[in-house]
């Protein structure tokens, strides 16, 4: 079985007839949305390369008989003004479903804007033990479970979503998270629940083709923080060797497929779409950890993959001591790919050694796409070390520390102890800052 046969396979076990994925199937929206009624609004992507595919959904509505409004989508990391524009025109029309078209920014602001139309202030206030000043806004959801708490004790089924993909990159079409950022503070926060998961979704990884090369690579580095930080995190777990499995595959077709995808070769741009998809699945049998929670108070100088992807390295050498066999099969990887010296023999590095030797790979890899390797390089201040420190306390961010494999109380001090660490030696690139546990 090839690397994609085995993708495939593993996609279709987990999301059945939930997901639908590979070339020429956006024509099949209309049928999707079909399956909830006879009105849906799509809210379309705000990347002009990829409004041109919209014709293709309308007329595979228009074929279902499923009538339809277009209103804009969200621009990139969904500020909450987009999210509250969306949230009042889905009251406005209230469709039977709606179709959110676009990348994770789009698709995560049509899973919040939903639960706003969903529940009132009253309800909300009740349920979740917040004031009448914030009831009515997104904040109360931040944070793990708040929807389903509502959706128990409503009785209220959210309304159906169809989540059509077109960026290879955060896998939002399949995932129970939805990113909403506050542009005033230039932070980012976090819905996880299993309630926002679309129950339809599909990507034709044809429409990637042509997308630009810094979407690409953003949306490849996002893919690969996903199955790392989750594969790091599952040391001990129940799920770990179904997560190494997932990373290993994932880390092959999208390393491996990376630069031709840049080139528009439709295989490679078929095989990236594959591997970030499993860094979907990743993502719901695990959690991400620090690189991620450090990118949502990076929004205002970085991409979200771009800014995982420089605290990638770091974050590794500091789990290092706890995630040795995941080292070895990633770093074999980076290794086959040549940016790991030929002769290097992992399985002879013991702990920290073993982390830094993959670590470096890891930068080496981000200089070969031209992407900066230290916060400092790519514009960030010492404001913005100090803010990723201040996130961290923040209770609805917690499960972020709690999916380590070194997990770090705040309480205890260990956002002082370690984490600044770890942040001062992605700010300088010099590994000595990191103060293992």
């Amino acid at each position: 079985m090839s690397e994609k046969e085995e993708a495939r396979k593993l996609l279709e076990e987990w999301k059945k007839d939930a997901y639908v994925f590979g070339l020429d199937v956006l024509e099949k929206v209309g049928e999707a949305a079909k399956n909830f009624g006879d009105e849906t609004l799509l809210v379309g992507s705000s990347s002009k390369w990829a409004q041109k595919h919209l014709k293709r959904i309308m007329d595979s509505l228009e074929k279902e008989g499923v009538s339809y409004n277009i209103i804009r989508g969200a621009r990139p990391n969904c500020p909450r003004e987009d999210l509250y524009r969306i949230a009042l025109q889905i009251s406005n029309y209230e469709p039977d479903s709606v179709i959110a078209i676009g990348g994770g920014s789009t698709i995560d602001g049509v899973k919040a804007a939903i639960v706003l139309t969903t529940y009132k202030p009253s309800e909300v206030s009740e349920t979740l033990g917040v004031g009448w000043d914030v009831a009515g806004m997104i904040d109360p959801y931040f944070g793990t479970g708040m929807v389903t708490k509502m959706k128990e004790a409503t009785g209220r089924e959210l309304k159906p979503m169809i989540a059509v993909q077109t960026a290879a990159s955060s896998a939002a079409h399949l995932t129970k998270y939805s990113n909403i950022t506050d542009p005033l503070v230039g932070q980012k926060k976090l819905i996880v629940d299993e309630a926002i998961t679309p129950p339809k979704a599909v990507f034709d990884y044809g429409v990637t083709v042509g997308a630009p090369k810094s979407l690409t690579l953003d949306g490849a580095l996002d893919g690969i923080a996903h199955l790392w930080e989750v594969c790091m995190g599952a040391t001990g777990k129940d799920y770990y060797e179904m997560s190494k499995r997932i990373t290993v595959l994932g880390f092959k077709l999208i390393i491996n497929n990376l630069k031709a995808a840049l080139e528009n070769d439709v295989d490679a741009r078929v095989a990236l779409g594959l591997g970030t998809d499993l860094g979907g699945y990743s993502i719901m049998i695990g959690g991400t950890n620090g690189p991620h929670l450090g990118s949502f108070s990076l929004v205002d100088v970085l991409s979200h993959g771009r800014a995982c992807a420089i605290l990638l390295p770091y974050y590794t050498v500091f789990f290092s001591p706890s995630i040795q066999d995941q080292l070895i099969a990633v770093g074999g990887i980076f290794q086959e790919a040549g940016f790991i010296p030929e002769d290097t023999d992992l399985k002879s590095l013991q702990a920290r050694e073993l982390g830094e030797t993959v670590a470096k790979g890891m930068i080496k890899f981000n200089k070969s796409l031209g992407f900066p390797t230290t916060l400092k390089e790519a514009g960030a201040t010492e404001a913005h070390l100090d803010r990723m420190l201040n996130a961290a306390k923040d209770p609805q961010l917690k499960m972020k520390l709690l999916n380590m494999p070194v997990p770090l109380d705040p309480e205890a001090g260990d956002i002082e102890k370690y984490m600044k660490g770890v942040l001062k030696a992605a700010f300088t690139g010099d590994f000595d800052q990191i103060v293992t546990k």
